[in-house]
């Protein structure tokens, strides 16, 4: 069994992890039950989720046609 008393150091340490989901159940409980009573880890959590979120969305976004244009330009030279 996995201790579920984890430290904020072996919380960042797999925070990435975490985010992507791809931690067995046991350790992702374990952190979840951390970040429910620790503030910072808890809001070190939320930040990365947010800014995951806004790399996202940002992709979403067309590049201009001049820009599009710019690029396209600089690659046909390489």
């Amino acid at each position: 069994m996995i201790d579920d008393k984890l430290s904020c150091e072996e919380v960042i340490e797999q925070l990435f992890t975490y985010l992507d989901r791809e931690l067995e159940s046991g350790r992702s409980a374990a952190i979840d039950q951390h970040l429910k009573r620790c503030r910072d880890c808890f809001s070190r959590v939320e930040f990365e989720r947010k800014l995951r979120a806004k790399i996202r969305d940002s992709a979403k976004v067309e590049a201009p046609d001049r820009l599009q244009r710019r690029i396209r330009g600089l690659l046909d030279r390489f």
